[in-house]
């Protein structure tokens, strides 16, 4: 047996490596599927909560939008205001015991992550289309377009460019939470880690491992989403065009001043 830290280390993780690396790619695989379709429950529930009530409509659909944002307020403020840890508990063993449906562990850990990312979402969505002027929502009504054809056409995009560094962060959140989902025995690599831990006993060297790969993960994740960033940002360099005395003067600016 080795008697040093790097040798145990090195033990390890040519037992566990296998494990360690399954775990990593479990543990991305939720990340990615639970921002992106929290992502897109984000956008609906935003678009939805900032549909205009006109007072000239009709009662029942005044009290029909009234009761949709009231359900996606709640919707909100539960996800936010609870653990994901406790809602992964509600949810599998929750649906096994009331509703007698046997969900797979990592379909459980799906649907929990993208749901509660929806509700952060859901928020930050809408305060990028917040801080969108409202000039431009007023000139898309005043050339006939409907609600939903403004936010998809016009403010969102602009919206999602602003919120790009906070949709990144909830990312990198997501990447690190996942290991709570090891109380319904979701395979990530905190839940391997565990595993390899109890044959030793070597707790420290185990997560010491576990930590490393944590950071390797949210590290490239994070540079990788600042390329996006970046590239969807434009050039640092853009040139304005305008006319002087009959002819085309072009000016150079860059993103820190001229």
């Amino acid at each position: 047996m080795p008697t040093s830290f790097f040798g145990w280390i090195q033990l390890l993780l040519d037992k566990y490596g296998t494990l360690f690396l399954q775990g990593a790619g479990v543990t991305m695989l939720i990340a990615v599927v639970g921002t992106t379709v929290g992502f897109l429950i984000g956008l609906l529930v935003a678009i939805l909560r900032t549909f205009p009530l006109k007072f000239t409509a009709p009662v029942w659909q005044q009290g029909l939008m009234h009761t949709l944002r009231f359900l996606l307020s709640a919707y909100i403020e539960v996800f936010r205001g609870t653990p994901m840890i406790v809602q992964a508990m509600v949810v599998y063993y929750g649906a096994l015991q009331y509703l007698k449906l046997d969900i797979p562990a990592l379909s459980a850990a799906f649907l929990v992550v993208s749901v509660n990312t929806g509700a952060y979402m859901a928020e930050i969505v809408r305060g990028g289309i917040l801080s969108i002027d409202k000039g431009q929502k007023e000139a898309a009504v005043a050339i006939g377009l409907t609600h939903w054809q403004s936010m998809t056409s016009v403010i969102l995009p602009q919206a999602i460019r602003s919120i790009l560094p906070a949709v990144g962060n909830e990312f990198v959140v997501n990447i690190k939470d996942s290991s709570v989902l090891n109380v319904i025995s979701v395979t990530e690599v905190y839940f391997m880690s565990r595993s390899a831990a109890g044959t030793y006993l070597k707790y420290f060297e185990v997560f010491f491992i576990t930590a490393v790969i944590y950071l390797i993960l949210t590290f490239t994740t994070t540079r990788l989403l600042r390329l996006v960033e970046k590239k969807l940002s434009g050039s640092d360099f853009y040139t304005v065009y305008g006319s002087q005395s009959d002819h085309q003067v072009q000016i150079q600016y860059t993103r820190e001043g001229t």
